[in-house]
């Protein structure tokens, strides 16, 4: 896979957009934990504050660390700049946010993340409506589309759904329309796919996950392909920002109510990311590898049917193929049979950890109804692949071998419960 300046993937990790920091000479760009920036004169603060010269005045506003990390996830996702936010679900928020009015309308995908679809539902408060489809294809998003419609939003491969968006199609029945896409890719990441190749207007990650890899770092990002028109006929809001021309999303975001939501990404948690982005390839291969042999495993596993987007049984099987390169992501879903037998087959594991979160190094498992989706009705359960005896697994790092000896014994152990 190449990315700029004709990189590999993991180079491009290591070297695009990124060499250190030039003033002391550190490998990696230090943890500035400080809330503001001293300058020489106010007049020199002034230029800053306003954008007119470079430099930092408040970390809420900006900061080296964290603007170390947006330029290198600008780099990996192809885009042209990009903003750092306090969470994955922050993220969400102010990439959406930053477009909506009270009156306007959202099409999404009904199989989000247990904490997006309680966004859209707290946006009813605030007059924004959010119209669901089963899977955001161009047959199921055209009839809803309207004069208040703004935006098209979905997770890239559904969590924990895994229904996967052929970017393609989507994107270019919403351009005929003068609507963007915005895709949430946390589960896919760049190296799987790079979403602006194939039409999607603006990205999301809950960096959180895969892009830190290590579990230690609550944090989003917002990254702009600067492709999209934001006429001001459909956009009103983006008057002030024509000037900026194809900046205009990220200038907007930027100076507006990204700045003062406060939703800024501390410098520690954003260091940490930029630890964890230089091994995102090499985790990525062994994480979707793993994932495609224990869903194989499954496959011919007494008791339990499984979901995974890369097995040849899949309805997405050769969408994969197509836009992934073969490789489905490092999740995958069981069905256990009843919810005793999923949390039995859950308690009796060895290996993996049960926890709410995904992307690690370690492979965590959980049980979505009881939990992430605890706050759904029941047919927003249904409609995101959830059920009471659906179990999710973020797989790891560890030994095949061992992950698939420890799932065998677990799946045994369910047989015991009527």
């Amino acid at each position: 896979m190449k990315v700029g300046d004709n990189m590999q993937f993991n180079t491009a990790l290591l070297h695009q957009n990124f060499s250190g920091d030039a003033y002391t000479g550190s490998t990696l760009m230090p943890v500035y934990q400080v809330s503001a920036f001293s300058h020489e004169s106010a007049e020199q603060l002034e230029k800053v504050f306003n954008q007119k010269a470079s430099g930092f005045a408040y970390t809420r506003i900006s900061n080296p660390t964290v603007d170390s990390f947006e330029k290198r996830m600008t780099a990996i996702e192809k885009g042209i700049g990009a903003v750092a936010c306090s969470s994955g679900m922050s993220a969400v928020a102010m990439s959406l946010l930053n477009i909506l009015e009270s009156g306007d309308e959202i099409i999404a995908g009904s199989g989000l993340f247990g904490g997006t679809i309680d966004l859209f539902e707290d946006f009813r408060a605030f007059g924004i409506t959010t119209h669901f489809v089963n899977s955001v294809t161009a047959e199921t998003v055209e009839p809803l589309i309207n004069k208040k419609t703004k935006v098209v939003f979905a997770e890239l491969i559904g969590n924990p759904k895994l229904d996967v968006v052929d970017l393609n199609e989507v994107s270019q029945l919403v351009h005929s329309y003068g609507i963007p896409l915005i895709i949430d890719s946390t589960t896919a990441t760049p190296y799987l796919i790079n979403p602006f190749d194939y039409g999607a207007d603006v990205v999301v990650h809950s960096s959180s996950k895969y892009i830190n890899g290590g579990g230690n770092s609550i944090s989003g990002v917002i990254v702009d392909s600067g492709k999209f028109q934001w006429k001001t006929e459909r956009y009103r809001s983006f008057e002030p920002y024509q000037k900026y021309g194809k900046f205009a999303y990220l200038a907007k975001l930027r100076n507006g109510i990204w700045r003062n939501f406060g939703c800024c990404l501390s410098p520690v948690n954003a260091f940490m990311n930029s630890v964890g982005i230089e091994t995102l390839g090499l985790r990525m291969e062994r994480l979707c590898g793993n994932a495609l042999k224990l869903a194989e495993f499954f496959e011919s596993t007494d008791g339990v049917s499984v979901n995974y987007p890369a097995l040849k049984t899949s309805p997405y099987y050769e969408l994969v193929q197509k836009q992934f390169g073969g490789k489905g992501g490092a999740i995958l879903t069981l069905r256990a049979g009843s919810k005793e037998k999923a949390f039995r087959l859950i308690n009796s594991l060895k290996y993996a950890t049960i926890a709410t979160n995904i992307g690690d190094v370690r492979t965590l498992v959980i049980h979505p109804s009881s939990t992430i989706y605890t706050h759904s009705s029941e047919e927003q359960k249904r409609n995101a692949g959830v059920y009471d005896d659906t179990i999710r697994i973020s797989v790891g790092i560890e030994d095949i071998s061992d992950l698939i000896e420890d799932f065998s014994q677990a799946t045994e152990k369910i047989k015991e419960v009527k």
